[in-house]
């Protein structure tokens, strides 16, 4: 018999003679003559309850049935007397699949608090808040494939091992065939190239953006978006960062900064949306229990046109406001994090988009503009998170580009493919990057990375 998952049971239009309910016991209640199992599949945040009879030839075996062991029930789906469910599931068999030992169980009916979770993270899935998480974080990337396709973009893949660096940081981790003692320690060899035995017979990185690939994709397929890992070596241990995450980066030809900013809008709004109505129970789980007013805020996000302004403009309003930074502001320096909040959270109360950056504090491939003082650069700014979006109009002029790959004191020869695009039938371009794992922490509320991502990579921990 197939097995129903409990997300199915559960919405049942009408009673069901032969049901297989598959899933790991929440809890076991014992009453006379009879037992209750609470058993929950992972399918959705509800559990399902099933009545185990005394009388079964198998009822010996309830003994062995403990929180966190996993059951075959097989029975009749009927109406459930008890009040907040209605259905329960009456056992006619009973199949113990996998048993947990009570007292090593590390996930018993209380309150676990984050810090210890993350060192279980094998088994936190099963618990209603990061089962919840991670099935928006599935349903959130199936919104963004759907907006995408809806819009004409074709999915691409991009490299993870890389020759470049997109962003000129230099924070990558290296990947090698080299012995242990790394590239740095072995000899360099007449041709003066120390990777010459390595794998590629060059330096190789994991990737932090597949933008560029992505634009030489878009200038042949029109629109195109990559969803993939990306990898950045920063030491840097917050709340908001990983050392591997997953970035969702468009770019699509025939396009300028305004077209930038409106798909990355629209793109936002549609997300939230789709979450909004194919998660409710598990949006409002976490607007109950870990950010109150998360449901409003999501309905705003999802309901108002976000507000633009300069990043000009945008200086002169924090300077104006009164309020105390811990960084200072002024033109030049980019926004920190309190800017953005305060930004979104209180002068405009949503989302906000900055755009024309100096082109000082932006990076190479983004169009200067013709102040020669700013590039066609904008930032989405969101409440609670800061930064959720990047991007730019891409430069399309090669001497300009050229220029201002040198002012960044990088080799443009390192870069003759990319430059080529501007060789060859050059057009206006666009493109931006969406930290997956920041647009989870907008929509769970969930203030820590580490919770968004099922096995979190971040310094020190390489656990899992």
């Amino acid at each position: 018999m197939a097995r129903t998952p409990v997300a199915d049971a559960l919405t049942a239009q009408v009673p069901v003679a032969h049901i297989r309910i598959c899933g790991w016991v929440r809890t076991r209640r014992d009453a006379k003559g009879f037992s209750f199992l609470e058993i929950n599949d992972g399918s959705c945040l509800a559990n399902i309850q099933c009545i185990v009879d005394e009388a079964l030839p198998d009822y010996a075996a309830i003994k062995d049935v403990n929180t966190g062991a996993a059951v075959d029930v097989r029975g009749e789906l009927v109406e459930s007397p008890g009040k907040g469910q209605k259905w329960e599931v009456r056992a006619a068999a009973l199949t113990l699949l996998g048993g947990a030992d009570a007292e090593a169980y590390p996930l018993q009916k209380k309150r676990h608090s984050d810090e210890f979770l993350r060192t279980i993270a094998h088994l936190r899935a099963r618990t209603n808040k990061f089962g919840a998480a991670f099935r928006i974080r599935s349903e959130a990337a199936y919104a963004i494939h759907e907006f995408f396709r809806e819009r004409g973009f074709f999915h691409v893949h991009t490299p993870i091992l890389t020759g470049s660096d997109c962003e000129g940081a230099g924070e990558m981790f290296r990947v090698t065939t080299l012995p242990a003692s790394g590239a740095s320690g072995t000899p360099v060899p007449p041709s003066g190239n120390r990777f010459e035995a390595d794998f590629f017979g060059k330096e190789c990185n994991l990737t932090v953006s597949g933008q560029l690939e992505a634009e030489a994709l878009a200038m042949g397929l029109g629109k195109v978006y990559t969803f993939g890992p990306t990898f950045r070596a920063e030491n840097s241990n917050t709340a908001r960062h990983a050392a591997e995450f997953w970035m969702i980066e468009p770019e699509f030809a025939f396009a300028d900064l305004n077209d930038d900013m409106e798909l990355a809008e629209a793109m936002t709004r549609t997300v939230v949306t789709r979450v909004l109505e194919r998660c409710a129970a598990d949006i409002e789980l976490f607007d109950r229990f870990v950010d109150n007013g998360l449901i409003e805020r999501l309905r705003t996000i999802a309901g108002q046109p976000f507000a633009r302004v300069s990043y000009r403009e945008a200086i002169e309003l924090l300077k104006a406001c009164g309020k105390k930074f811990d960084y200072p502001v002024s033109f030049g320096l980019d926004l920190q994090t309190e800017h953005e909040r305060y930004l979104a959270e209180e002068h405009f109360g949503k989302p906000v988009i900055v755009y024309n950056y100096p082109k000082s504090i932006k990076a190479f491939y983004m169009r200067l503009n013709d102040d020669n003082e700013t590039v066609a650069a904008m930032d989405v700014l969101v409440p609670r998170i800061g930064e959720l979006i990047g991007g730019s109009q891409r430069e399309e002029r090669l001497d300009v580009l050229e220029g201002r790959i040198r002012e960044m004191g990088q080799n443009p020869d390192d870069y003759w493919w990319y430059l080529d695009l501007r060789r060859f039938g050059s057009v206006p371009h666009a493109g931006f990057g969406l930290g997956f794992e920041r647009l989870l922490m907008l929509l769970t509320g969930i203030a820590n990375i580490r919770d968004v991502v099922p096995f979190p990579r971040t310094p020190g921990n390489l656990e899992f």
